[in-house]
C-alpha cells in the first residue's frame, strides 16, 4: 500500500472514529459529561469556559479512545513529547513505519453573535519545521516524514450564562444539578490545508489561521481547497517574504492569497470565494 492510498484509508477511519465521539463526550441532551474536578473530600469544583482548559480537557477525556482506536488500525500513537511540538499526536503504523500521520486536536466554539461561524483555530506553525522539513526543532518527526497532517476538530457551543473565569463548588450528591460549560458538539476531522485561510491565527505569531464559517470547515472548503496542498505550501513557506509594488508603486509584502496567487502566475479565480473568514469578536 503507497502513501496515498495509506493516507486515504486513515482519513476514512480517521473520520468514522470521530463520528463514535459525541456519545463518549455527552449527556443524553448534549451537554459535556464532565462537571469539573473532584477532591478527596467528595467537592467538585467547577470548570471555567476557558478556552486553553476546555481544550486540554477535551483532549484527556478523549485520549483513552484514541489510544483503543490506534490499536485497532494497527498505529501505534506517540505522543509530543513536549507541550510546545507539532504534532499533539503522531500515529506510526506498526509494520509500515513510512505511514506516519500527523493529527492536532482543534476546538472551537460557535459565535454567539452567529452560529454559523465559529472562533477559528490555528493550524500549527509556518516558521522553520514547516520551512525546514527534515529539522526535528519542535516538531516529533520531521514535517516531510509526516504522510498526512490532519485535524480532529471539535465545535461546540458555551453556556451562555457562564462566566468565563468563574468557578463553583459542588458537593457530590449535587452532581447531576451542575450546569455543564460546553454542549452541543460537532467533531470533524481535515486535512489542515483544506480548511486553511490566508491570514495567521494569531496576532503576530507564526501560526497559520484557519477559516471560521463552520459549513466550510466540515467541507473542507478553506481558501486552498480549490488550489490544491502545493499552494498551501509555498504561499506558506513564503509568507510575509515576498515584496511587490502596489498601485501607488509603493513596496509591501505579500500577506494575502490573491497577490500570491498572481506574483506566481496562477489561476485566482480558484482561490475559494466561499471560505469566508467573518471578524468577529467573541467574549
Amino acid at each position: 500500500m503507497d502513501s496515498v492510498e495509506a493516507k486515504q484509508r486513515f482519513a476514512a477511519d480517521l473520520s468514522g472514529f470521530a463520528a463514535t465521539l459525541n456519545s463518549y463526550v455527552s449527556t443524553p441532551d448534549g451537554q459535556w459529561a464532565i462537571k469539573g474536578f473532584i477532591d478527596v473530600y467528595r467537592n467538585i469544583y467547577t470548570i471555567s469556559s476557558d478556552t486553553k482548559i476546555v481544550s486540554k480537557l477535551l483532549e484527556i477525556h478523549l485520549l483513552p479512545k484514541l489510544l483503543t482506536f490506534g490499536e485497532e488500525i494497527g498505529y501505534e500513537l506517540i505522543l509530543a513529547e513536549k507541550q510546545n511540538y507539532y504534532p499533539d499526536v503522531s500515529f506510526v503504523n506498526e509494520t509500515a513505519e513510512a505511514h506516519k500521520f500527523a493529527v492536532d486536536f482543534k476546538t472551537t466554539f460557535r459565535l454567539p453573535q452567529d452560529a454559523e461561524f465559529c472562533n477559528g483555530f490555528t493550524l500549527g506553525s509556518h516558521g522553520n519545521y514547516f520551512i525546514n522539513r527534515n529539522t526535528r526543532k519542535n516538531i516529533q518527526f520531521p514535517y516531510s516524514e509526516y504522510a498526512g497532517h490532519f485535524c480532529l476538530g471539535i465545535i461546540y457551543t458555551r453556556a451562555a450564562a457562564t462566566s468565563t473565569y468563574e468557578t463553583d463548588m459542588y458537593d457530590i450528591e449535587q452532581l447531576a444539578s451542575i450546569p455543564s460549560v460546553i454542549s452541543d458538539f460537532q467533531f470533524f476531522v481535515a486535512e489542515k490545508w483544506t480548511i486553511a485561510s490566508d491570514r495567521r491565527g494569531s496576532g503576530n505569531t507564526a501560526n497559520i489561521g484557519s477559516i471560521n464559517k463552520i459549513s466550510d470547515i466540515l467541507s473542507g472548503g478553506g481558501m486552498f481547497s480549490l488550489l490544491g496542498e502545493q499552494w498551501f505550501d509555498d504561499y506558506w513557506m513564503n509568507y510575509g517574504k515576498i515584496t511587490i509594488r502596489d498601485d501607488n508603486g509603493e513596496t509591501k509584502r505579500i500577506t494575502n492569497l490573491r497577490d500570491f496567487v498572481a506574483y506566481r502566475g496562477g489561476d485566482i479565480s480558484l482561490i475559494n470565494p466561499k471560505a469566508t473568514r467573518r471578524r468577529i469578536k467573541a467574549d
